[in-house]
């Protein structure tokens, strides 16, 4: 990490780390603040996962509730926003759970499906955040994580409680229905 960057990460931290502090003395004041800096990010992140804005505000509203009974222990070794988005996650994925979705498991053996780039760069973003809805659960959930969470095979592996390759099999099956639903949608031709 270069100077500038330690010196902008260490800035964004302690500006946070005050209504943090001030969180975990129990002002309301302080919570309505952060409330405020992550709602939205956090409701983005659980509407990709549970696919119903309903639920997805439902699911926010208890992650951020957890997140200010437990904020005792966050420690500062990674940003509030990764702590609480891992909160959200888990929240999101409890409540597709409940749904009873299942995430496939497979044989550590599965025949690979080939994985090809699309390119998205002339798609619609509405046409594509369409497409990535129409997924199953499992599917969008696995997609959402790695493409658009930053998170690798091997956190999506424990967050779900999947194997690595399962994941990985997941991932490459996403994409692949993805094409499908776009070429439905005479959106992306794909040879």
């Amino acid at each position: 990490m270069n100077q500038k960057n330690k010196r902008l990460n260490t800035l964004y931290k302690n500006i946070h780390q005050e209504i943090i502090d001030q969180c975990k003395e129990g002002s309301q004041k302080a919570q309505f603040q952060l409330y405020k800096l992550y709602y939205k990010a956090m409701f983005s992140v659980s509407l990709r996962i549970v696919n119903d804005q309903m639920e997805a505000e439902d699911v926010m509203q208890e992650a951020f509730l957890s997140a200010f009974k437990k904020i005792g222990t966050y420690k500062g070794e990674v940003s509030f926003g990764a702590w609480l988005k891992r909160i959200v996650v888990n929240r999101s994925l409890d409540y597709l759970k409940k749904r009873k979705v299942q995430f496939e498991e497979v044989n550590e053996r599965t025949t690979e499906i080939a994985d090809s780039r699309m390119d998205t760069c002339e798609l619609d973003a509405q046409v594509l955040k369409q497409a990535i809805q129409e997924l199953s659960d499992g599917y969008r959930v696995v997609l959402s994580l790695y493409l658009i969470e930053g998170y690798d095979h091997e956190e999506i592996s424990q967050i779900l409680g999947i194997s690595n390759s399962a994941s990985r099999t997941q991932l490459l099956r996403a994409k692949y229905k993805l094409r499908e639903i776009l070429r439905g949608k005479e959106i992306f031709s794909y040879n």
